[in-house]
C-alpha cells in the first residue's frame, strides 16, 4: 500500500496481521514457560550450574542465529512459507521439550524454539509492514509486541495452573505451546503473500496485482496498477544504482536499525525482566519479588503496550521515542539515586514506571521502525540485521548483568542505564526521521534510496 491517504477499513488486513502477529505470542509465551520448569529440570537430572545456564540460555542461542538468518529464508522463499515453517518449528520444539528424556535433548529442543523466535522477528513484522496502507501500518505492525507481551502473560498464568497436577507437571509446561503453534501454523496458510515480494523477488506480476486487488478491494484497476508501478520502479531503481545491502546507499537504514536495537537493549530492559528477583532482594523486598516479576511488570508491559500501540499511528513513532527516552531517564535515575541513598521503598514503583516507559516507547516502536525503514529488495536483510543487533546484546545483557552488579554497586548500574538513555534522547532528537503514514517508497526517498 503506498497511498498516504486514509483508507477504508479492510477486515481482512486485520485477520492477516493478527495471523502474522500470532508468531510474537509464541515468541513471548516460548521465552518465558521455561521459567516455571527450571528449578524442577535441575534437579531431576542433577545438574550443575554450568549446564543448567547452557540448558536454560539454549534457546537464547537460537534466537540470535534465527535472527541473523532469518532473512534469507524470508526472500528466498517468501513471507508466508517462512511464517508456516516459524509455526513448525515452534510445534516441533515444544513435543520435543515435552517429552525430552535428558537434558541434550532438551537443549536441542529448546534451541530449535530459539530458531523459530529469531526468524519471527524478521518475517512477521515485515509481512505485517508490507500488507498495511500507511495510516495504520503503525498499529498492525505493532501487534506483533503486543502479542509477545501477551504470550508472556499467558505462559505465566499456563505455568501457574499446571503447577500442581503432579511431578510431570514441568513437561506439560513446555509441551502444552504444541496446541497454539498447530493453531498458528495452520492459520499461516491462509494469509496471502506480500505482494512487494511476489512482484520484487518473484516477479510475478500477475500474482502481486491479484494481492493488492485483497489488501484495496476499493480501488479501481488504474490505482492498482499505479501502486504496482511504483513499488516495481522502486526496486529496480534501487538494485540498479546500488551495489548489495552493505552499500554507502543503505548507511543511513543500516545505522538507524543498528542504533533502535542497541539503545532497545542498553535501556537495561532484559536485565530487569530476566533479574526482577534478584533486583527485588537488593531492596530488601524478596519475599515479593515473584509476585512483582510475573504479575505486577507483566500487567504493567502490557497495559502499556497497548497504549503505545493506540498512539503509534497518532503521535508518530519518533515522538513515543522521545516520550520513552524522558520516562526511561526519570526512572532509572531514581533507581540510582534509590540505592545510593538507600531509599528504596521507591524502587518498585520506578520499576514499573520504567516498564511503562519501554512499553510505551521502544516496545511499541522498534520492531514498526525497523521494518519500515528499508527499500523492499533488502527490507528482509535489514530486518534480520537489526533483529540480529537485538538479541545479541540481549544475550551479552543477560550473561553480563549478574556480573556488574557483584562488581558495581547497583546504583552504578542503573546510572550506566540512565547514561545510555539520555544518548538515545540525544540521538532520536538530532537524526531519527518520522515515518508515521509515510509510503514506504516515501520512506525511501527520505532517507536518500529512492530514485
Amino acid at each position: 500500500m503506498t497511498s498516504s491517504q486514509p483508507t477504508t477499513a479492510n477486515p481482512r488486513l486485520f485477520l492477516w496481521a493478527i495471523t502474522s502477529a500470532l508468531a510474537g505470542f509464541l515468541f513471548g509465551f516460548d521465552t518465558v514457560v521455561i521459567s516455571g520448569a527450571e528449578k524442577t529440570i535441575q534437579s531431576l537430572w542433577k545438574l550443575s550450574d554450568a549446564m543448567h545456564g547452557v540448558a536454560m540460555a539454549s534457546a537464547l542461542y537460537g534466537t540470535v542465529l534465527g535472527s541473523l538468518i532469518g532473512g534469507w529464508p524470508t526472500d528466498r522463499w517468501g513471507r508466508k512459507k517462512t511464517l508456516i515453517w516459524v509455526g513448525v518449528l515452534y510445534f516441533v520444539s515444544a513435543v520435543w521439550s515435552g517429552i525430552a528424556p535428558e537434558v541434550w535433548s532438551l537443549i536441542m529442543a529448546r534451541f530449535i524454539g530459539g530458531l523459530g523466535v529469531g526468524i519471527s522477528t524478521v518475517a512477521a513484522p515485515l509481512y505485517i509492514t508490507e500488507i498495511s496502507p500507511p495510516d495504520r501500518r503503525g498499529r498492525l505492525a505493532g501487534m506483533f509486541q503486543f502479542n509477545i507481551v501477551f504470550g508472556i502473560l499467558v505462559a505465566f498464568l499456563s505455568n501457574y495452573l499446571l503447577g500442581g497436577i503432579g511431578e510431570q507437571a514441568w513437561r506439560w509446561m513446555l509441551g502444552v505451546e504444541a496446541f497454539p503453534a498447530l493453531i498458528y501454523t495452520l492459520m499461516c496458510f491462509t494469509l496471502p503473500e506480500s505482494p512487494r515480494w511476489l512482484l520484487t523477488r518473484k516477479n510475478d506480476r500477475e500474482a502481486g496485482m491479484a494481492v493488492l486487488r485483497q489488501i484495496q478491494p476499493q480501488a479501481s484497476e488504474s490505482q492498482i496498477e499505479a501502486v504496482a508501478a511504483q513499488i516495481t520502479h522502486a526496486a529496480q531503481s534501487d538494485e540498479s544504482t546500488s551495489h548489495g545491502f552493505w552499500s554507502a546507499r543503505h548507511r543511513v537504514p543500516i545505522l538507524l536499525a543498528f542504533l533502535i536495537a542497541f539503545f532497545n537493549q542498553l535501556s537495561g530492559i532484559n536485565a530487569v525482566l530476566y533479574f526482577a528477583p534478584r533486583i527485588f532482594e537488593l531492596t530488601g523486598l524478596g519475599a515479593q519479588a515473584a509476585l512483582l516479576q510475573s504479575i505486577g511488570i507483566g500487567v504493567t508491559n502490557l497495559i502499556f503496550t497497548f497504549a503505545g500501540l493506540w498512539l503509534i499511528d497518532r503521535l508518530g513513532r519518533r515522538t513515543l521515542l522521545i516520550i520513552g527516552s524522558f520516562g526511561y531517564i526519570a526512572s532509572l535515575g531514581l533507581c540510582a539515586w534509590a540505592f545510593f541513598t538507600e531509599h528504596f521503598g521507591i524502587v518498585p514503583a520506578c520499576i514499573f514506571a520504567f516498564i511503562a516507559a519501554h512499553a510505551i516507547g521502544q516496545g511499541a516502536v522498534i520492531w514498526v521502525f525497523i521494518s519500515e525503514i528499508f527499500p523492499d529488495r533488502y527490507r528482509a536483510a535489514g530486518q534480520s540485521l537489526g533483529s540480529a543487533t537485538h538479541w545479541v546484546f540481549a544475550a551479552l545483557l543477560t550473561t553480563f548483568f549478574p556480573a556488574m552488579v557483584n562488581a558495581f554497586a547497583p546504583g552504578w548500574v542503573f546510572l550506566f542505564f540512565t547514561g545510555m538513555m539520555v544518548l538515545q534522547l540525544v540521538w532520536v532528537k538530532m537524526s531519527v526521521p518520522e515515518t508515521k503514514g509515510v509510503p514506504l517508497e516515501d520512506i525511501q526517498k527520505q532517507l536518500g534510496i529512492g530514485a
